[in-house]
């Protein structure tokens, strides 16, 4: 996979603290002091420690500042200006150069938020839905549309899985799940309050939980008990949130996938009953 430096930076800045914004911000406005300075250097020059720089690299995704070198200094000689305008929409791009962009960023919000996907996190997160008894999906908003397509995947795995589309309806749900349940709880930002109050009743009755967030430090993530992150990028016309959903989409195909190679009998079984239902239902 393509260690794009700037990239991650850009992905993971909104996440970042203020010590590693300002790192952030010496390596884009001059990526070549970097690539020519030792991490005392920078250190020195920004007047952080040695260990905030090395865990600004770390937190980016790379083994450390040697690593985070190497991969600049292979991105300063193909300029990523370039990629950026590839997704920026310009008020002179035609109907197809606009398509083209969309697509563009949506495989580029893929590609970085498969660049942040914990491996530890997937696996404890297909363990939870794999024990569950039963499996409540939550979001608001435009999460409440991702939460409705998990349950629609789900469903057709044999687990016990349920959405409500209503955040009342979703709180009143969580107040009746038990330790032997997990519910997912989806919010981009993570701050949204109607999700917390949700997953704080999950986590009250004992259930495991798991959150599908942009923001590592957002309260829902804090919440959880698993939580796996999204990385997009916002441009003038199309807001970082609305990016992020592909992503979102993405994470729950992942797990649902990883449930039916899990469990294949029992997943044949209900796919076979609901494709059966329905093609009963067409005959009358």
């Amino acid at each position: 996979m393509s260690q794009n430096c700037i990239g991650k930076i850009r992905s993971n800045y909104a996440r970042l603290s203020e010590k590693e914004k300002k790192i952030a911000d010496y390596i884009l406005d001059d990526p070549d002091k970097i690539i020519h300075g030792t991490i005392n250097e920078v250190a020195e020059e920004l007047n952080v420690a040695d260990a905030t720089v090395f865990r600004f690299c770390k937190r980016i995704g790379f083994k450390g500042y040697q690593a985070m070198k190497i991969a600049l200094a292979s991105e300063i000689s193909t300029p990523n200006d370039q990629v950026l305008e590839d997704i920026e929409i310009s008020d002179n791009d035609d109907e197809k150069l606009i398509a083209d962009k969309v697509f563009r960023s949506n495989i580029r919000t893929l590609e970085n938020t498969l660049e942040i996907l914990d491996k530890n996190s997937v696996q404890k997160a297909v363990e939870i839905l794999f024990h569950a008894n039963r499996v409540e999906f939550y979001g608001t908003g435009g999460s409440a549309v991702i939460a409705m397509d998990a349950f629609h995947k789900f469903v057709r795995t044999g687990i016990k899985a349920f959405a409500f589309i209503d955040s009342h309806f979703q709180l009143m749900s969580a107040s009746q799940l038990t330790e032997k349940d997990a519910a997912v709880v989806i919010s981009h930002t993570g701050t949204n309050k109607d999700t917390l109050n949700i997953l704080k009743t999950a986590k009250k009755n004992g259930a495991k939980t798991i959150a599908i967030t942009g923001y590592p430090k957002s309260p829902i993530s804090q919440y959880a008990d698993v939580s796996l992150y999204t990385s997009s990028e916002e441009t003038e016309f199309r807001s970082e949130a609305l990016s992020s959903r592909i992503a979102q989409l993405s994470l729950i195909d992942a797990l649902y996938v990883n449930l039916r190679v899990l469990n294949k009998e029992q997943a044949q079984r209900s796919l076979e009953k609901i494709r059966n239902t329905i093609s009963e239902t067409r005959m009358y």
